[in-house]
């Protein structure tokens, strides 16, 4: 070896005179000519007889692997541009409380995720489904969609998925009053939460062993939950599930007739939910705050926070919470005997529920108007 060593040094020192011998090159190409061979017969041998019994052994782990590759191509990338598309036209959806309409969106996601072998969406886009489905009230439709969801996590061995899934199970019992069912569930997914350290599956699970708790006038333990679920949920950086377990300890004060603690509860979760423009949480924690201010006589307070409401939902372009706000501040109006006030609000909200094409609400929002004293 000593030709080749000469030339890995001339190589160093920057000599550009390289052994020429005829027996140094031909004894080179017969080498390499070698190491072909050799790689060449390995490579037949792995095709036809390695890989056939590897995929025997793997099954179902290298098919997510061969569909992930599929995934990579320009037409399954225009596919998934495609589904995500409506996925967020769903979400938008959805935040307008056009959840009828959010779901149709999801569904044909769903299908075209499945189509390119994206999993890891074809879950997560069924906890959009089933939880639509669960706030309209068609549970069977919701658990369908929430257990197909599960099976992908737990055939992916997708342990975060399976965490969220089980919690959204669990979530759907407890609408139902499985109560017992419930708490199974979400104690499963605490587990695994623990198991596999996650802050955000166990701030999630405690969060909703709190609500469990509430839903048994247990508000002491609700409370407890929920001040660990916190804990969890700022090491996580989750300020809307941090927000919403703000206003779910506010709920179990206010249950207890505790005022200040209710006041900071939901106090917190609106800064919280302010920073993260999560609307939802804005309006519960106004609905939260006015109701406690108003027991309190604050009338002051109650006001400024029904015209924040208004101006929130006027600011994100949604007419069910506009129209939502409209109701509650001629109620407040009523309440205070200013009833010219309250008087142009309803007809506010009446023009509103007709550009929304919601005859029977401006039925009932007609009524309401008549109702309303002429004089101040």
């Amino acid at each position: 070896m000593k030709g080749l060593d000469e030339w890995r040094n001339s190589k160093k020192n920057g000599v550009k005179n390289l052994p020429h011998s005829p027996f140094f090159a031909s004894k080179r190409l017969a080498s390499i000519r070698k190491m072909r061979a050799e790689v060449k017969r390995k490579r037949l041998f792995f095709l036809c007889f390695i890989l056939p019994f590897y995929f025997l052994l793997l099954g179902a782990a290298d098919l997510n692997e061969q569909l992930n590759i599929r995934i990579n191509n320009g037409t399954q990338g225009e596919s998934r541009n495609e589904a995500d598309r409506l996925v967020r036209l769903g979400g938008q959806a959805q935040q307008k409380g056009l959840l009828d309409k959010a779901i149709p969106y999801w569904l044909t996601a769903i299908t075209i995720y499945s189509e390119i072998g994206d999993l890891e969406a074809v879950g997560r886009t069924y906890d959009y489904v089933g939880l639509a489905y669960a706030d309209l009230g068609l549970f069977r439709q919701a658990e369908d969609a929430l257990r197909k969801r599960l099976g992908v996590a737990r055939a992916n061995r997708d342990w975060q998925g399976q965490i969220f899934g089980l919690n959204n199970v669990g979530s759907l019992l407890l609408k139902q009053r499985h109560i017992s069912a419930a708490k199974t569930t979400f104690n499963e997914a605490l587990s695994i939460a623990r198991a596999t350290n996650s802050p955000a599956g166990i701030g999630l699970s405690l969060n909703n062993l709190g609500l469990v708790a509430a839903s048994q006038r247990d508000y002491n333990q609700a409370i407890r939950r929920y001040e660990e679920a916190l804990i969890y949920r700022s090491r996580a950086s989750d300020p809307v599930g941090e927000a919403n377990t703000y206003n779910n300890l506010g709920d179990a004060y206010r249950a207890t007739d505790n005022f200040w603690e209710t006041i900071k509860a939901y106090g917190a979760a609106l800064r919280i939910a302010r920073s993260a423009i999560d609307r939802p949480n804005q309006f519960r924690a106004i609905d939260g705050l006015v109701n406690t201010y108003n027991c309190a006589k604050n009338y002051t307070r109650t006001l400024d926070l029904l015209e924040e409401r208004l101006e929130i939902a006027r600011a994100s372009e949604n007419p069910y919470q506009e129209l939502k706000s409209l109701k509650l501040l001629s109620q407040f109006y009523r309440q205070q005997g200013k009833n010219l006030e309250a008087l142009m609000v309803q007809q506010r909200a009446v023009y509103l529920a007709q550009e929304l094409n919601q005859p029977g609400l401006m039925a009932e929002l007609l009524g309401e108007l008549i109702q309303i004293p002429v004089n101040n």
